[in-house]
């Protein structure tokens, strides 16, 4: 007999058993606070409760990094040590409390009183290094461990103009401060079609990273026929180094609302949910109370409503489809395009899917005007644009500013690079990004600009790194992450993510091989040409960038017979050639359309050689 009472358990899934198999997600989150995890007793109730095969209730327990199907601690701390965060001593305070508590990164204690996991980003970054210590954010965490910071997060802002975040960094703003939904009332004045014609006109694209244009979007979802359609806030900001939506949502939840009644009047949906990442805690019950609010002065509930739902950590499930898969109950799978979202989206219904910033800009637009909007920015990325500016900077923090503004003068309003020390590099657009040196500091911070340089503005990462840091260590964790959060639905993302975290290993070691260099650039393009979505193709960016830039981080130097080998690549311009001589080298994928390359063997005397390999494409 089990030793296990499931009648708690029984009664509180009442509340999900109409949902049928939407209400997975959910019904596992309310049977995980009550056991504290999910023992197979617990599955199958919850498999037998929602009808869903029990088979498929354990894959997706086993797909979430925060379902656990073995027991774990009564108490959890997660220490975040991605790149921000590492920068501030994130390794010495994981072992500082492994020690402490003896136990190992991802241990539970003899008593089961405590676990201490590892974990991505926190979306933390600008209060690094910071934990999550069950549902409360620990952070300003200072090196000997006595002093922090517990609770909600503190919300730092600045900027040269405040039209976003104009109600943000003074706590949570109710709807009594927030006022009336002055934007939504006067769209309920247009006619859909006019609303829509407004937001293309103020040439608003997506804030996510993809930059779709949003007018366009929504025109696809209002035009398509069906007799229910979705509005989608993407708040699963899980993009290492990203944190304005988590200030936007935390102090501001109106004005992402008033975007989704807008989007949803203009589209003719009824039904709405905004998905927040499981690493947010203490926003979801901001936004309960917000929805609540709007629902007792008219603006949802009659025509409109909006739902929460939390993820349970995956990073992929920021990729929009993937998104609608674990809103479905299902593992986060990205979806095969097309059919698009705007035709075929969550539950095969016409959908529009907005991250918060987007949905921000909406009230914005129809409030002003898309005339008065384009006056904010430049001609071709007009409006306000919010940066997440970490690391090695005096000032990290939220920033608003018109698209326009260079680097120099984000760098400068961050107080610069503290301590006297020059600038390395800065990470743009996060892991998914591409890496700028102090040559780019007068590039505009526009998407033509920074297009024009290959940088990507992706979610709006700036990650600064001054002279004495390390970029091996900060790839070894981006190899990490993504190999860690691949999917593994596809193969070449799922191998390649795999592949490039063992080579940046090795590289971070100073053990790098012969030939690494060249494998690491071919599992990246075929990562960025073969990957069935945007984790696949943007995994490999940040470091094919880093190998044009400082080619020599990866040339390991060792002993083979006497001599010096390295590895270089042709993508490094700073190679002494004496002499060449040429061969092929056949690379054959079952995923690429990989040809043969042909590879230089560069000798240069050193006595009576030195040789260095060049490859050429």
């Amino acid at each position: 007999m089990s030793e296990i009472d499931l009648v708690p358990l029984q009664s509180e899934l009442l509340k999900f058993t109409p949902l049928g198999r939407s209400g997975l997600l959910p019904a596992l989150h309310a049977a995980q606070q009550l056991y504290g995890w999910l023992p197979q007793e617990v599955a199958a109730e919850v498999a037998k409760s929602l009808r869903v095969p029990l088979a498929d209730v354990h894959g997706v327990i086993e797909f979430y990094s925060l379902f656990y199907n073995e027991q774990v601690g009564r108490r959890f701390i997660r220490v975040c040590t991605d790149q921000a965060c590492a920068l501030k001593g994130a390794d010495e305070l994981l072992n500082h409390l492994c020690h402490h508590y003896d136990v190992k990164p991802g241990q539970t204690t003899e008593d089961l009183s405590l676990t201490i996991e590892r974990s991505p980003c926190l979306g933390l970054c600008e209060q690094a290094p910071a934990a999550l210590v069950d549902d409360d954010a620990e952070t300003n965490i200072s090196p000997d461990f006595h002093s922090y910071d517990l609770g909600i997060p503190k919300s730092l802002v600045y900027g040269s103009i405040h039209e976003l975040t104009a109600n943000c960094g003074d706590g949570t703003t109710s709807l009594a401060k927030y006022g009336e939904y002055s934007a939504y009332k006067k769209a309920l004045t247009m006619t859909p079609e006019a609303v829509i014609a407004e937001i293309k006109s103020a040439g608003l694209v997506g804030r996510g990273g993809a930059a779709f244009p949003t007018g366009i979007k929504w025109e696809g979802a209002a035009r398509a026929q069906a007799d229910q359609k979705y509005v989608v806030c993407n708040a699963d900001e899980s993009e290492p180094g990203t944190f304005k939506d988590r200030i936007l949502l935390l102090d501001d939840p109106h004005k992402t609302i008033e975007g989704m009644c807008i989007a949803a009047y203009a589209i003719g949906a009824s039904k709405g949910y905004i998905y927040i990442r499981r690493e947010y805690p203490y926003i979801v019950p901001v936004l309960e109370n917000a929805l609540n609010e709007a629902r007792m002065d008219g603006y949802l509930g009659k025509d409109f409503d909006i739902e929460i739902r939390v993820g349970a950590g995956a990073y992929i499930c920021g990729e929009e489809t993937a998104l609608f898969e674990s809103i479905e109950g299902k593992r986060g799978f990205p979806r095969v395009k097309p059919p698009f979202p705007t035709t075929n989206g969550l539950f095969d219904k016409p959908t529009v899917i907005n991250n918060v910033e987007t949905l921000c800009n909406v009230p914005l637009i129809i409030a002003r005007g898309s005339a008065e909007y384009r006056k904010i920015g430049t001609e071709k990325s007009p409006g306000p644009k919010l940066l997440c500016v970490s690391g090695d900077v005096l000032k990290p923090g939220v920033y608003e500013i018109p698209f326009g503004v260079t680097l120099r003068e984000l760098l400068k309003m961050a107080g610069g690079v503290p301590g006297k020390k020059s600038l390395k590099a800065v990470l743009f657009g996060g892991a998914a990004g591409a890496f700028a040196t102090s040559e780019h500091l007068d590039v505009k911070l526009t998407f033509e600009d920074l297009r024009a340089v290959g940088l990507p503005l992706g979610s709006g990462v700036v990650m600064v790194f001054n002279e004495t840091r390390d970029l091996r260590d900060v790839l070894k964790r981006l190899g990490k992450f993504f190999a860690h959060e691949s999917c593994g639905k596809c193969y070449p993302c799922q191998m390649g993510s795999q592949r490039q975290m063992e080579i940046l290993d090795r590289v971070a070691s100073r053990a790098a091989l012969p030939g690494d260099f060249v494998r690491l650039e071919d599992v990246g393009w075929t990562m960025t040409d073969a990957s069935l979505c945007g984790l696949g193709q943007t995994a490999a960016s940040a470091v094919l960038s880093a190998m044009k830039l400082w080619p020599e981080l990866f040339v390991e130097e060792s002993k083979v017979e006497g001599q010096k080998v390295s590895i270089v690549s042709k993508v490094s311009k700073k190679a002494v050639v004496k002499k060449t001589v040429t061969k092929k080298v056949s690379k054959a994928s079952k995923v690429s359309k990989a040809k043969s390359k042909i590879v230089k063997k560069v000798v240069k005397a050193t006595k009576k050689s030195k040789k260095t390999t060049t490859r050429k494409k």
